[in-house]
């Protein structure tokens, strides 16, 4: 068995505990009520979201599948995991998808500081430019997604920022706001953004609002970056759910064998 076999062989006790550990919310109240959880950390906290790209990555990767499942808090991102969800009988909740919910958060910063570390310039400085124009008093710092992690927890300490948001990808941003929330003696909300950074300095745009309705954006970020995102969703999306029928078929003999 070689060793990236090896890996897959555990992908289904890590798909299910990932799968216990999204957190879902039902309401635009319980939406309301998260955001002014996580503006409001007494301690370091991370924020990640987990899609179907991350249930893949993290069935190869268990090193991936460790710092996802160390966030404080998951939540579901996009209609693979509603479908996932839905085959184990499970109501999916509301998708609070990073790109969405990220500028919520960063509009509850007015007068606080917030880092960007993550993709690079012009971008990072239009993203810059961006928040700062539409939230009254934040002060941002950034950095580009580049560097050592040390750098970033110097940078972090020195400015002791509210919110910091995390534009790396996968799994890069991952270990460090595991790294992040270890070093830093302050509260601070750590936010896994993937590519959000790059939506709000105009790098990428957004789909059309019936296509995100739909559950569809991922079509629509394809259709623009064919090359980068192939591997991501014309490979990635028939593997997922691939293994989505499977762990529900599972799932479904352990019950009947259960109730036998």
């Amino acid at each position: 068995m070689t060793p990236r076999s090896a890996e897959a062989a555990g992908w289904q006790p890590r798909w299910r505990e990932l799968v216990k550990g999204v957190v879902r919310v039902h309401s635009p109240r319980g939406e309301e009520q998260l955001l002014d959880w996580l503006v409001r950390p007494g301690e370091p906290r991370i924020l990640a979201f987990v899609n179907a790209h991350a249930m893949n990555a993290a069935a190869l990767s268990s090193e991936f599948f460790d710092s996802l499942v160390a966030a404080d808090l998951l939540l579901r991102d996009g209609i693979g995991m509603a479908i996932l969800l839905r085959l184990l009988n499970q109501a999916p909740g509301l998708n609070l998808n990073g790109t969405d919910l990220i500028p919520k958060i960063l509009a509850r910063c007015e007068g606080k500081t917030v880092a960007l570390f993550g993709t690079q310039d012009p971008y990072l400085s239009q993203a810059r430019a961006a928040i700062e124009r539409r939230v009254p008093g934040v002060r941002c710092v950034a950095a580009h997604g580049f560097l050592d992690t040390v750098r970033y927890v110097r940078l972090a300490v020195a400015h002791r920022p509210a919110v910091i948001v995390l534009g790396m990808g996968m799994p890069r941003q991952e270990e460090v706001a595991v790294a992040l929330r270890a070093a830093i003696g302050f509260a601070c909300l750590i936010v896994c953004g993937g590519a959000i950074i790059d939506f709000l300095g105009n790098k990428t745009s957004r789909a059309p609002a019936w296509l995100r309705r739909s559950g569809l954006e991922w079509m629509y970020r394809l259709a623009l970056e064919p090359r980068r995102l192939f591997r991501r969703y014309v490979l990635g999306n028939p593997v997922f759910l691939a293994r989505a029928l499977r762990l529900a078929a599972q799932s479904m003999r352990q019950e009947h064998g259960a109730a036998a």
